[in-house]
């Protein structure tokens, strides 16, 4: 049995609702951590997700990848489908927003990707690095899907976001607001025939992270 990746099947379902295709469901809820990477120099050079998937999600994905019957899931073979996933996400700028400045920042190939499947929950880490590493006294980082099918939401706990190398005297803030949709629940069709690829309404459900750099 052939198993599709599990955000392969994410950037498909995007790519429909983007077309004006109709879906209710599925929804897909993600807990997100990341990290700013910094140079030495003081600049941003990348980030580096981790991403949790839901537990029902999680077990789909990972249906029949279990290819030595041991009876667990190892990251070895995860490791196809982890570099799958990442570079399915190109066309969807990895659902990922940096602004240094007030500029958004591009990104290059994704590395460093890895997947995990604990405690009956898959996750996804990967490193995106930015084109250029860009210096920033204010730099914002938004994760999130504008098409809402995946409900990106940062994990809880000051740990979520974390700043790597940072000058000293950096700070981080996290915004958290109050989700759109409790986990569970289903969106009826004409709220997802609302959204568009370009759409920015899901990004005022997202939780944002600001460093701020003297």
């Amino acid at each position: 049995m052939q198993i599709r990746p599990a955000l392969a099947i994410i950037a498909s379902a995007c790519m429909s609702l983007a077309s004006g295709g109709a879906l209710a469901h599925p929804h897909v809820w993600v807990q997100a951590k990341a990290e700013l990477i910094y140079e030495p120099e003081g600049r941003v050079a990348s980030v580096r997700h981790h991403w949790t998937f839901d537990e029902g999600y999680s077990a789909v994905a990972v249906q029949g990848l279990d290819a030595n019957g041991d009876g667990t899931i190892s990251s070895d073979e995860l490791a196809e489908l982890a570099k799958t996933n990442t570079t399915s996400l190109v066309d969807f700028g990895y659902f990922t927003s940096l602004r240094a400045n007030g500029k958004k920042q591009g990104f290059a190939a994704p590395r460093a990707e890895r997947m995990s499947y604990e405690n009956g929950l898959l996750t996804l880490s990967f490193e995106l690095p930015l084109d250029q590493a860009v210096s920033g006294r204010t730099v914002v980082l938004d994760v999130y899907d504008p098409t809402f099918f995946v409900d990106f939401r940062t994990a809880q706990g000051d740990d979520a976001v974390k700043l790597a190398g940072a000058p000293s005297g950096c700070t981080l803030r996290i915004t958290r607001p109050k989700p759109a949709v409790e986990q569970g629940k289903q969106l009826d069709e004409n709220f997802f025939q609302s959204l568009t690829s370009t759409s920015t309404y899901a990004a005022q459900f997202s939780s944002r992270s600001m460093a701020v750099c003297p």
